[in-house]
């Protein structure tokens, strides 16, 4: 059986059991009580930075989607970093993921089922040997969910990225799978760390690449343009992550979901600011949930 190992265990988060469960508890205390809304939450967004700056956000996220009815499969569409591919989505479709928390199973009738009806998603587990965009979101996964599958799909920043989403969510639905999406990216990197200062330095221009810039692209979030995310990332720098945005957006528009619920926005700034003192960079870390709410009477 193909096992991908960790790659960022005991960088980005813990390398111990002990250390990830003690620490995924305190991250979920922090996110504190899950809102109230009214239908199914069946897609979100979540960052992939370190979890000391964003994993309250992505915790409070996958913990939500793990608690709606019938969860089976936890599909995690990943940003690409490092890997070069000419194929629309990268997916690992066969075998299970490690952790500290243990193995956790690829959905591989999904996975075989996405790729015999698709010509724009292949085969590519050496795409996710070394990105770190889905990993961090997996030991949320396995404790919110324990019974649940995994299925990583690196989509990169192209035109055809919701058609990645759509092409999954239509498999799924045929398979009648109980599934989840989620797109993992973080959002504006601004300051002199990641060369990118076009407002200058200091608080003012920290709060306008969150405030600004990042809002360019969760307003396009909230009105669910998906064929949007890409083109407006690519253009204000805001998102790494857009194509795995547009392809959950999509996805979970395929199963109904027609409001979109920013949980949480936040950048590392602000983190540092209260753990470790002053930053003159930051980066921005959104948590979404995607909605199906009842039309016209319907239940949701």
């Amino acid at each position: 059986m193909s096992v991908r190992e960790p790659a960022v265990a005991g960088q980005f988060y813990p390398g111990s059991r002990k250390q990830c469960e003690q620490e995924i508890t305190a991250l979920l205390a922090e996110a504190g009580e899950p809102p109230k809304f009214t239908g199914l939450a069946v897609g979100g967004i979540v960052p992939h930075a370190g979890w000391v700056f964003s994993g309250a956000v992505a915790a409070e996220v996958i913990a939500l989607l793990a608690g709606q009815t019938g969860v089976e499969t936890f599909v995690v569409f990943g940003a690409m970093h490092r890997y070069a591919s000419r194929a629309a989505g990268s997916v690992f479709a066969r075998g299970a993921w490690e952790t500290p928390l243990g193995q956790i199973a690829i959905d591989e009738e999904l996975a075989q089922a996405v790729l015999a009806d698709s010509r724009i998603l292949k085969d590519e587990p050496d795409a996710h040997e070394m990105e770190h965009s889905v990993e961090v979101q997996v030991p949320f996964i396995q404790h919110a969910a324990p019974s649940a599958k995994l299925l990583p799909i690196i989509v990169p920043p192209s035109a055809s990225a919701p058609d990645v989403g759509r092409a999954v969510a239509e498999r799924a639905k045929a398979l009648r799978r109980g599934v989840v999406f989620v797109g993992s990216t973080d959002l504006t990197h601004y300051g002199p760390g990641y060369r990118f200062t076009p407002m200058g330095s200091g608080p003012d221009a920290l709060r306008w690449a969150k405030e600004v810039n990042d809002r360019r692209v969760l307003d396009l979030v909230e009105a669910l343009k998906s064929h949007q995310i890409v083109p407006e990332a690519i253009e204000h720098h805001n998102a790494c992550g857009s194509g795995a945005v547009a392809a959950a957006m999509e996805a979970s528009k395929v199963m109904g979901a027609n409001q979109a619920h920013i949980l949480r926005h936040t950048t590392s700034n602000e983190v540092a600011r209260r753990r470790f003192g002053e930053s003159a960079d930051a980066v921005g870390y959104a948590g979404v949930i995607f909605i199906k709410r009842p039309v016209n009477g319907d239940r949701p």
